[in-house]
């Protein structure tokens, strides 16, 4: 069994879909959790009182993670809170539709601050609190897109893409302050965000069809892999992405 007694983790984007699932499972593994939301404060509390429930420690931050002094308000109230962070999950993203040649430069720059910039800007800020401490996680969130590319929606697999080489690069720069980053690419997840389109009677089927298990993943099977990256069973693992797509993209 994984273990994660007196462990901190910092999740982002955690009032729904996986960040959710990651705040659950990691408190059920024994970890305190800090989340943040840009919105919705309800979410956000209902999955507080979840971890609550488990009888772990919660707190939740609303944050913009695209600002920068937002980011460092969130960081600092974590350390003060709990004194310290083991794991952050860069897990806030959005997913919206982009057609090349349309696609206007708002909607390119919104995605990748909230999905890249927003990646950077909570490592950057956590990496000195992990330094001092001797030890930390980084789990980024990624996607298949970010390995194979998505028609319709180039700045979402642009972003994704970035994160994985974003992983790779400070993956060795941090292994010897042990801090170990790593990623996971989900491939299709059944949560808010997707929803629309995996529940859709014609395009459902479809996305289904091009996954070998056969349907999309649910939000508690990516929180397994994030479970075990924040353990110490992944120690070893430095830069590594570990897909979770049922099949349906096979590769690094």
């Amino acid at each position: 069994m994984i273990q994660l007694d007196g462990k901190v983790v910092l999740i982002t984007g955690g009032s729904r879909g996986i960040g959710a699932a990651c705040a659950e499972l990691l408190a059920k593994a024994g970890a305190d959790i800090s989340l943040t939301y840009v919105a919705n404060a309800r979410a956000a509390n209902e999955v507080r009182r979840t971890v609550e429930r488990i009888g772990r420690r919660c707190i939740t931050i609303k944050c913009n993670v695209a600002v920068g002094r937002q980011v460092v308000t969130a960081v600092r109230q974590t350390v003060r809170t709990f004194g310290r962070i083991d794991v952050l999950v860069n897990n806030a993203g959005i997913w919206k539709y982009g057609a090349i040649g349309t696609m206007t430069e708002r909607q390119w720059d919104e995605t990748l601050d909230v999905n890249l910039k927003g990646t950077f800007l909570f490592s950057n800020a956590v990496v000195p609190v992990m330094r001092k401490q001797g030890s930390g996680k980084i789990i980024n969130i990624a996607s298949t897109a970010g390995q194979r590319g998505e028609p319709f929606h180039s700045h979402y697999a642009a972003s994704k893409g970035a994160m994985i080489a974003f992983t790779k690069s400070i993956g060795p720069e941090l292994a010897p302050h042990k801090i170990v980053v790593n990623c996971v690419a989900p491939g299709w997840v059944d949560t808010e965000m997707s929803a629309e389109a995996i529940h859709d009677p014609v395009e459902g089927p479809q996305i289904s069809k091009i996954i070998p298990a056969g349907r999309a993943a649910n939000p508690e099977e990516i929180a397994g892999a994030v479970l075990f990256l924040a353990s110490e069973f992944s120690n070893h693992m430095i830069g590594s992405i570990v897909s979770v797509n049922g099949g349906s993209v096979l590769a690094n």
